[in-house]
């Protein structure tokens, strides 16, 4: 069985340069063909949809002239499924949380661009949960939540008049505070660029709702694009 959970057929081995020069940094691996029409840059994160399938690489870095097909290629769409999976509570973001969070992180990103249009948003690692709360007064077996946040990795597609589409990496981090008494609850979100999960995360406050968009430092930038085993990429047209 091939990479993608299917057999690879032999095709002819191309003659492309580039793909070539990948197979030759590869030995034993493969190399992926990515699609360029849900993905510009071959090189960042590249989602598992827009892969067309891989070519198989010898130990001397030919091309076996056998191609994997992926089963699963076309239009990338959004997966949840590492922040909804979890057994962890996520009741203060009401009855669709995966809805909710994607819709905090298009929210924020319109704030900086009015036109901005998510195409797909991913969660790559299951967030960091934090939940907190004090005994009910009236009955000391109960707890009232009080206070929720979550920092999840993402990876997401945004289209913009003025920028195209672009892929971003991240941290989307939410807080919300006096969860106990909704007409005093007060939620704040962090949006935070080029940073993975060991990025400070932010503590609560009890300030008014508002948005912070960062960027962390070079050295803080964790690489998140797609690499399974020894794999190199390269586009067609």
């Amino acid at each position: 069985m091939g990479r993608f959970g299917s057999r690879s057929r032999r095709r002819g081995i191309p003659s492309e340069p580039a793909l070539l020069a990948a197979a030759a940094e590869n030995p034993g691996g493969s190399v992926a063909e990515i699609d360029p029409a849900y993905i510009d840059d071959p090189n960042g994160y590249v989602p598992p949809e827009a892969i067309r399938g891989a070519w198989l690489v010898d130990g001397s870095g030919n091309l076996t002239g056998e191609y994997q097909e992926n089963p699963g290629h076309g239009v990338p769409q959004d997966d949840f499924s590492k922040l909804t999976d979890p057994d962890h509570w996520l009741g203060w973001l009401g009855d669709d949380p995966a809805t909710a969070v994607r819709k905090g992180i298009e929210d924020s990103l319109r704030a900086q661009v009015a036109d901005a249009v998510v195409e797909w948003v991913k969660i790559l690692e299951t967030p960091r949960f934090l939940t907190g709360g004090r005994r009910h007064s009236e009955d000391e077996q109960a707890m009232l939540v009080t206070r929720a946040a979550l920092a999840a990795p993402f990876a997401l597609s945004v289209r913009t008049t003025q920028h195209g589409r672009s892929v971003l990496l991240g941290v989307f981090s939410w807080a919300a505070v006096n969860l106990a008494t909704p007409e005093g609850r007060k939620d704040r979100h962090w949006f935070d660029l080029g940073a993975g999960l060991d990025w400070p995360v932010n503590s609560f406050t009890g300030g008014s709702t508002r948005l912070m968009v960062r960027t962390a430092p070079p050295s803080s930038k964790a690489a998140l694009p797609l690499r399974t085993g020894m794999q190199s990429k390269y586009t067609t047209p």
